[in-house]
C-alpha cells in the first residue's frame, strides 16, 4: 500500500479533480457545505479499504471499535477471496488487498453512503463526517504516538465536523454527492495501490489472466516501492499540489473563496476557473 499521507491526499486530489472538471451541475448543484463534507469523506476514504488489515493504522482509528470492526471485515474478505479464488490466483489467506480493494466495494460503500444520508436526520450526515475525518486525519498523522492517537484523532475529527457545522450552518446538502465522494476516494486508494509493487486486485470479480483476484498493476519499472524515494519526493507532494490548487479553484465556483479573483491570473484561466 502507499502511505497514509498519500492516500489521504489522492483522494481529497480526486474528489477536487472530479469537481473542478466535471462542473457543479454533472453530480448536483454543489454548496459550500456540501464540497468540504465531500473532500472529508473523499480523503477519508482513501484510508477506508485498508480496514481489512486489523495490524494497518486505519484500523487503529477509533482504538478497540475499529479495531473490532477491521477483524470482522477481514475475516470476511479471507472468506470471500477463499471462496471465488481459481487455480491460478495465489494460495494467500486474501485478508488484505480483498473484497475492501474492489470496485463492487467502493460501489457499495458508495450507494449505502448516500442511503444512510437520504433516509435518516441530518445527525447521521455530521457521524459520517466524523468517521471519515478520522479516517483522514489517522492516514496523514499516521506517525502519532500509538498509546494517545485514538483519543487524540477522536477530538480531532470532532473538532473539525463542529466547525464544519459551524461555518456552514444550514446549507443545502447532496446525498448523491457524498455517495460519489466516498467511491471516488476508494478507487483513489485503488489507484494508489495498484502502482506499488503488489498491485490490486480492483476488477474483481472479472476474471482477467484465469484469475479472478488478478492484481491491476503497471510493467513493474513503473511500479513504486511503499513509502519509497518516488512517493516520498514526488508522488505525495505532487498530489498535495494537485489537492490545493483543485480545491481552490472548485471553492471559488460554488462561492466560498472569493480571494481568487484578485489574483493576477491569466484571463484564460481565469475564465476556465470561473466556468460553471
Amino acid at each position: 500500500m502507499a502511505t497514509g499521507p498519500t492516500h489521504a491526499m489522492s483522494g481529497l486530489a480526486a474528489w477536487a479533480a472530479v469537481t473542478a472538471f466535471a462542473g457543479t451541475h454533472a453530480i448536483g448543484q454543489l454548496s459550500p457545505k456540501t464540497w468540504v463534507v465531500g473532500a472529508t469523506l473523499a480523503a477519508g476514504a482513501a484510508l477506508l479499504p485498508d480496514i481489512d488489515h486489523p495490524k494497518s493504522t486505519v484500523a487503529s482509528t477509533f482504538g478497540a471499535v475499529s479495531r473490532g470492526a477491521s477483524a470482522a471485515i477481514s475475516g470476511f474478505s479471507g472468506f470471500t477471496y477463499r471462496l471465488t479464488r481459481t487455480k491460478r490466483d495465489s494460495n494467500r489467506e486474501g485478508t488484505h488487498r480483498g473484497f475492501t480493494h474492489t470496485v463492487v466495494f467502493a460501489v457499495l460503500a458508495g450507494l449505502i453512503t448516500t442511503a444512510i444520508v437520504q433516509t435518516s436526520q441530518g445527525a447521521a450526515l455530521g457521524v459520517l463526517m466524523f468517521v471519515f475525518a478520522g479516517l483522514a486525519v489517522r492516514g496523514i498523522m499516521h506517525t502519532w504516538c500509538p498509546r494517545r492517537d485514538a483519543i487524540l484523532i477522536t477530538a480531532t475529527s470532532l473538532g473539525l465536523t463542529a466547525a464544519c457545522w459551524a461555518w456552514a450552518g444550514d446549507q443545502p446538502t447532496d446525498a448523491a454527492a457524498f455517495g460519489v465522494a466516498v467511491m471516488v476516494g476508494c478507487v483513489a486508494h485503488f489507484i494508489g495501490d495498484a502502482i506499488t509493487e503488489q498491485g490490486c486486485p480492483m476488477l474483481w470479480p472479472i476474471p482477467l489472466g484465469g484469475k479472478t483476484w488478478y492484481p491491476v498493476a503497471p510493467p513493474k519499472p513503473m511500479r513504486m516501492r511503499t513509502g519509497g524515494k518516488v512517493e516520498m519526493a514526488l508522488i505525495g507532494p505532487g498530489l498535495t499540489v494537485v489537492a490545493v490548487l483543485l480545491s481552490a479553484v472548485v471553492l471559488f465556483r460554488v462561492g466560498a473563496a472569493p480571494w481568487l479573483a484578485q489574483l493576477d491570473l491569466p484571463p484564460e484561466l481565469m475564465a476556465w476557473i470561473a466556468a460553471t
